[in-house]
């Protein structure tokens, strides 16, 4: 390599860029977290290794010739280029994290045995699953993307809330119980069997036997008669294991009726209501979260555009 093409050492092409782009060299000494005299050192070297003036000093500052300029323009640009490199190369080996809050139901029923073909597509991404049965807020709980229950209401709408399943209910049990009570044709044939329910919220968040039954034209026997549960996982296990009937929401209970780990009572009389899961993002659309809400669409059916 000639002499000409041999580049300046970094340090002093640094320190000029910071000095140019702030016009001072006691600033730049500042922002690079050296001293003035340093910074105005380095920059001599740099005007007596290439054979002109880069500055014109003043009482007020410094300001560049049309030499300094040039090298400006480019030492700037090289350096920008630079920080991008180096920024994207560390993003590639700074894990991705996704933080996912949803409730117990939807993230043991439906989420857990997908999970793997989200992790299968982005393998460098960190799932963390948050559940709660409270009602989600978007402006305190912290999580980048919600998988929520409820009414589209307006705090969710504004933050981009897109329904996945809207709320379908529909009586199930397990194999074994159907087997034991044959005699079961009509919704008014449950009143008499033990019923498994969901522990109410008020006002109510999903639907219960008395929706049930009411849109059915029935009256609802009295809850003390079945047995009350506080998660839907829990409530799901009991009509698997043959304590009684459920009501199992669409699409949480797909899969369990599939394998035939539980029966649809009744053809045609599912109640659907207004309200369902939604999905609301929280935060920026980071490639972690872009990708998640794209796998999310996908199996649901639903355009990811």
């Amino acid at each position: 390599m000639s002499r000409q093409d041999r580049l300046p050492p970094m340090q002093a092409l640094t320190m000029f860029e910071s000095a140019a782009r702030l016009a001072s060299f006691t600033a730049a000494a500042r922002e690079l977290g050296s001293t003035q005299p340093a910074v105005s050192q380095r920059v001599v070297q740099l005007e007596e290794a290439l054979g002109v003036p880069l500055f014109e000093r003043g009482h007020r500052g410094v300001t560049l010739t049309e030499d300094g300029v040039r090298l400006f323009e480019a030492v700037h640009s090289a350096l920008d280029t630079i920080r991008a490199a180096t920024a994207e190369i560390r993003a590639r080996r700074t894990p991705q994290t996704l933080t996912l809050s949803t409730d117990f139901g939807f993230a043991t029923y439906w989420l857990m045995p997908r999970l793997s073909q989200f992790k299968a597509l982005m393998p460098d991404v960190d799932v963390k699953i948050i559940t709660s049965q409270n009602v989600f807020d978007p402006s305190h709980d912290q999580a980048d993307v919600a998988i929520a229950f409820g009414d589209e209401h307006a705090d969710w709408t504004a933050r981009g809330a897109l329904k996945l399943f809207a709320e379908r209910v529909t009586p199930v049990c397990s194999p074994a119980f159907l087997a034991a009570h044959p005699a079961l044709h009509t919704p008014s044939d449950l009143l008499k069997l033990p019923l498994l329910h969901l522990e109410p919220t008020q006002p109510a968040r999903w639907l219960s036997w008395a929706d049930w039954f009411a849109a059915h034209g029935e009256h609802a026997p009295a809850a003390h008669r079945g047995i009350t549960f506080n998660s839907f996982a829990l409530m799901t296990h009991a009509a698997i294991i043959g304590q009684g009937v459920a009501l199992g929401w669409a699409p949480l209970v797909d899969e369990l009726l599939a394998t035939g780990q539980l029966v649809e009572l009744f053809e045609d009389t599912p109640v659907v209501t207004a309200r369902g899961y939604l999905l609301v993002t929280q935060r920026a659309a980071t490639p972690a979260v872009a990708a998640f809400r794209r796998w999310l669409l996908g199996e649901c059916g639903l355009d990811a555009d």
